[in-house]
C-alpha cells in the first residue's frame, strides 16, 4: 500500500471510489453544501493505492466555520469494498489526523458513528449544528472544542485555507 497526498490527477479516481462506496445521491447530503465552491485542504487529503496502482481508499478535509471559529470537516472517507476490513480506514484517519495536527489545525468535526470514531478521540459535540437533516448525535469532534458552538457553515475563504496545511515531507 502506498499513501500519498491527493493531487488534481487523483480527482477522477477518488470520485469514482466515492461513487462506488456511497449511494448515488451522496452529493445531495447537507455536508456537500458546505463543500460547494470551496476547495479541500489538499495537503491533508490522502489517497491509498494498492500494488497495481489502484485507488484503495481516500480521506478528505474541508475548511468550515463553526459559529465564529475555523474548523476542518473530515470526510468523506472511503475504502474500496475489496479492501474493507484490512484496517485501511483507521490508517487513513490516523494519518490524516497526524497531518492536521502538524499543520496546526485546532479542531476537526465529522458526521459519523461515535463507537467507531471514538477510538480516535472524537466525541459528540453539543451545541454544534450541522445543516439539516443531520442527526445531532452523529456530529462528532476532536481537539479544541471548548466554548465553540454554533452552526456549521461554509468556509469564508474560497480559494484559501485558514491553516498552513503544507506538512513536512516526512509525514505520510
Amino acid at each position: 500500500m502506498e499513501l500519498h497526498r491527493e493531487t488534481d490527477a487523483d480527482t477522477w479516481e477518488v470520485e469514482a471510489l466515492l461513487d462506488t462506496c456511497f449511494a448515488p445521491g451522496r452529493t445531495a447530503l447537507s455536508s456537500y453544501r458546505l463543500r460547494d465552491d470551496v476547495p479541500p485542504a489538499r495537503d491533508l487529503c490522502l489517497v491509498a493505492r494498492g500494488r497495481a496502482g489502484e485507488v484503495a481508499g481516500s480521506i478528505r478535509f474541508w475548511p468550515v466555520r463553526v459559529g465564529t471559529h475555523d474548523a476542518m470537516l473530515l470526510g468523506p472517507i472511503a475504502i474500496h469494498p475489496t479492501r474493507q476490513g484490512e484496517g485501511l480506514g483507521a490508517y487513513l484517519i490516523q494519518s490524516g489526523l497526524d497531518r492536521a495536527s502538524a499543520a496546526g489545525v485546532n479542531r476537526i468535526l465529522l458526521v459519523g458513528d461515535a463507537p467507531y470514531y471514538g477510538r480516535f478521540g472524537f466525541r459528540r459535540l453539543a451545541g454544534v449544528t450541522m445543516p439539516p437533516p443531520t442527526n445531532p448525535d452523529r456530529v462528532l469532534g476532536i481537539w479544541d472544542w471548548d466554548g465553540v458552538t454554533g452552526d456549521v457553515t461554509k468556509a469564508a475563504w474560497p480559494g484559501t485555507c485558514p491553516y498552513d496545511t503544507s506538512t513536512p515531507d516526512h509525514l505520510p
